[in-house]
């Protein structure tokens, strides 16, 4: 392989790594939870499980800075990242083993679990692509881990469904659980060239962890409004996100439908958009990417006031997947392009958890009343709330990318 391409290789292996417990905790697990009875607004809850996303920035100087006993020698990144993923393994057994009909709060709790180590591999693998690729390979690198995450979500999400239908849920999630391997190995066989920061004692050592980083970040123009920005860019999606498997239950699709339209046309769709979305960031620049890519997202939730309005129809349920997951991957191409290019080199570990993590409010915290919403205003108007839900962060993002007087 040549050597250039090398690093993307490695990416999109993590990528993989990082996609594939997200829908464990989200989709599937709704799907799953739908399917044995649970009420739309306790599934609505669960999405709070994920709440590590949005609060990963608080152990990220940790993640960044602290060597792990005996595992230094592999380096800075890896020598969290492995003993992370290897949790993850375990974890996902446990959580297949729990029964949510009758004692949601053990299932919670164990995908509460998953959440927290996967938002920990995330803070390694996200600094490690930051730091393998120049500035002007940044884009390349950003397809490169969508792609993965993209792989990862269709084996999480609609092999998952097919094990679950044919084995049962508990044989689905020991199955993710081996497929974690491929986060393992890789973090085994790729480099690491990151430095071990050097500090004179403790407390420059905490300094250059905690203080450091944050101080950095908080001197760029508008900083408050970037995260808030950064929150709400994706909120739309996010907030539609966390019903559609009750909708899908609701209209009758079966989980075979679901998995080869939802898990696999339309993760292949969105892995098409994230194409589409880097090739059109890299033409045209990131805030004209960020605004084209960000109303054909809000634009797309209208296709599911489509579907409920179709009912059981898998011909219309794959229109709407396959726009819907398009217009995603374009949009979370530029985002992470984005805020790949916010993060300084020295602290990219930290940096870019905190934006993340800003990112993971809209996906868990805010969109934990989507349920509540679904059941009061019923599935067209909701539909039509989460699309108006876009439009603040799409004026944010606007304002802040926009030229300064004088520039060209």
């Amino acid at each position: 392989m040549p050597a250039d391409l090398r690093p993307l290789f490695w990416i999109f292996l993590q990528g993989f790594s990082s996609g594939l417990p997200l829908a464990l905790t989200g989709a599937t697990l709704t799907f799953w939870l739908a399917s044995v009875g649970v009420d739309k607004t306790t599934v609505g809850l669960f999405s709070l499980v994920g709440s590590a996303y949005s609060a990963k920035y608080l152990w990220s100087p940790v993640i960044d800075h602290a060597r792990v006993p005996g595992l230094g020698r592999l380096g800075r990144r890896r020598s969290w990242t492995l003993p992370v993923q290897l949790g993850l393994v375990v974890s996902l057994v446990l959580l297949g083993r729990t029964d949510p009909g009758s004692s949601p709060t053990t299932t919670a709790a164990l995908a509460a679990l998953v959440a927290f180590l996967s938002a920990t591999q995330d803070i390694g693998l996200d600094a490690w692509r930051i730091e393998q690729l120049a500035p002007e390979r940044q884009a390349l690198g950003a397809v490169a881990t969508q792609w993965g995450y993209r792989f990862g979500m269709i084996a999480s999400g609609a092999g998952a469904l097919y094990l679950a239908g044919a084995y049962g849920w508990a044989i689905a999630y020991y199955a993710m659980a081996g497929l974690m391997g491929v986060g393992i190995l890789s973090t085994l066989l790729a480099r690491d060239p990151a430095p071990w920061p050097e500090a004179t004692g403790v407390v420059d050592a905490v300094r250059q962890a905690v203080v450091d980083p944050f101080r950095d970040f908080m001197r760029r123009r508008q900083w408050a409004t970037v995260l808030v920005a950064v929150v709400l860019y994706k909120f739309g999606d996010a907030l539609a996100g966390t019903m559609t498997s009750p909708l899908y239950v609701e209209l009758n699709f079966t989980p075979a439908e679901v998995a080869s339209v939802t898990k696999v046309f339309g993760v292949i769709a969105g892995m098409a958009g994230v194409g589409a979305g880097g090739a059109l960031t890299a033409r045209v620049g990131i805030r004209a990417a960020l605004l084209a890519c960000g109303v054909a997202q809000m634009v797309s939730n209208l296709g599911y006031c489509a579907l409920t309005a179709a009912g059981h129809d898998v011909w219309a349920l794959t229109g709407v997947i396959g726009v819907e997951n398009f217009t995603g991957g374009m949009g979370s191409a530029a985002f992470v392009t984005w805020l790949s290019g916010m993060c300084a080199r020295q602290y990219t570990a930290t940096q870019y958890a905190l934006l993340t993590s800003f990112a993971a409010v809209g996906r868990t915290t805010l969109a934990a009343g989507g349920g509540y919403l679904a059941t009061s205003l019923g599935w067209i108007p909701f539909f039509l709330l989460t699309t108006a839900a876009a439009l603040p962060g799409l004026a944010l993002v606007g304002w802040l990318t926009r030229p300064e007087r004088g520039e060209a």
